[in-house]
């Protein structure tokens, strides 16, 4: 099931603020270090997709962060049935944090119901309220807006789910936890998409995701959470000679006529960019407020340079993007693409192994004839396939972590 396509059928799915730095994560930032992370909600949550491209960020920006990341997604699910599973799903599994993304079945794909919109707010109520006794931080999101443009017959949905979401800000506040209003976001978008006519369709079906639907997701939920904006950043004052980073360090610096060279080892690694995750870009800010690995040079002469990277040809820019400043992040070549992909696949791997414990373990009620021997071998098996589970996230984490690379720009001629 992970990184799943969308669903052939409707089943259930589940604020902006300035750029911050790593540096800043202690203070605002909803995700910390150690955190035992669960997703929770419906079909989109299971299609491991939006909370896979969460877990890839928070595992490169973080790569000493120590995070465990579990996912309670069933498909077709409804706020009722998390609040019904929510000791069981949930607690059970001891999280720090928790992300509750339920309301796109609850509101029935057709006109405003009120008996069902009071009965999502006060389920979704209860498991705050759970949350809250257990100690768990929470933090709260309203689904994503349905796609009309791929699935017309939803267009009274659409509105419908305004109404809905409504009342989840107030109930967040209520709780003192944070809320994303991913609604009001994906809408804004998928308006904007339609008005460029432009060729992506992040929800395919109208509801479910693919790449980039999954990138908008996590884009909205982690920038709505205050996630670190910057990974690490490099300005060179190629007049001067001079060279400031943030979140990294450069040694080594050459300066020449036509070249410029240096050593760079960043604290962090930015997220490799998906090659379906390129026409999303332009509505997902570029990621200039999620994966913004910068590199700017002042002071040189006019034309192209050429980017590469431990030797490896990268890019090319013209001299006044780099006096502006590009974001190197969004690189799909070179020794950090590389390693970053290389995460990205464990933890796909990882996490079918985290959805077969979900699904062939923590889901299975035995019948009343084999309930004693589930009673003894159940915790068992939870025991051994989590142990393996961190195992893989220790490697993981082995992976993910930051070595030195040779940087040079040389003018083109």
């Amino acid at each position: 099931m992970p990184r799943s396509t969308p669903y052939l059928t409707l089943l259930l799915s589940v604020v902006v603020s300035a750029p911050l730095t790593a540096a800043d994560d202690a203070k605002s930032f909803f995700f910390h270090k150690g955190d035992r992370i669960v997703f929770l909600g419906d079909s989109i949550t299971e299609q491991y997709q939006y909370s896979t491209d969460i877990e890839l960020y928070l595992t490169t920006r973080f790569p000493g962060g120590d995070k465990t990341f579990l996912n309670a997604g069933i498909g077709g699910d409804t706020a009722t049935g998390g609040a019904n599973r929510f000791t069981q799903h949930v607690l059970a599994e001891k999280p720090t944090a928790l992300t509750i993304d339920f309301g796109m079945n609850d509101g029935g794909y057709g006109a405003f119901n009120p008996g069902a919109a009071k009965n999502y707010i006060n389920k979704t109520e209860q498991m705050l309220q759970a949350a809250k006794q257990a100690g768990v931080r929470v933090a709260l999101i309203s689904p994503n807006a349905v796609e009309v443009r791929a699935r017309p017959q939803l267009k009274t949905y659409l509105e419908t789910q305004q109404k809905f979401y409504a009342p989840l800000k107030a109930l967040a506040e209520k709780y003192k936890v944070p809320f994303v209003d991913q609604y009001a976001v994906t809408r804004k978008v998928l308006d904007k998409i339609a008005a460029d006519e432009a060729n992506v369709h992040p929800f395919p079906d109208g509801v479910h995701t693919n790449g980039p639907g999954g990138l908008l997701m996590a884009h909205t939920i982690l920038v709505g959470l205050n996630a670190p904006a910057v990974v690490s950043d490099v300005v060179i004052d190629a007049a001067d000679k001079k060279a400031k980073s943030t979140d990294c360090t450069i040694e080594e610096l050459r300066i020449s006529t036509g070249t410029i060279s240096f050593q760079r080892k960043d604290k962090a690694l930015p997220m490799p960019i998906q090659p379906d995750w390129r026409p999303m870009l332009p509505y997902v800010n570029d990621l200039k407020d999620l994966n913004y690995y910068g590199l700017k040079v002042t002071g040189l002469n006019g034309g192209k340079y050429a980017l590469s990277i431990d030797g490896k040809k990268v890019g090319e820019y013209a001299a006044d993007e780099l006096s502006k400043g590009v974001n190197l992040g969004n690189l799909g070549a070179g020794a950090l693409f590389e390693q970053g992909q290389a995460v990205f696949k464990m933890i796909n791997e990882k996490n079918n192994v985290v959805h077969g414990r979900f699904r062939g373990v923590v889901m299975v009620n035995a019948p009343d004839w084999l309930a004693d021997v589930a009673k003894e071998r159940k915790p068992t098996e939870l025991k051994k396939r989590m142990e393996k589970i961190q195992s893989m996230q220790e490697a993981i984490y082995k992976k993910v972590q930051p070595t030195t690379h040779r940087f040079e720009l040389k003018a083109m001629k």
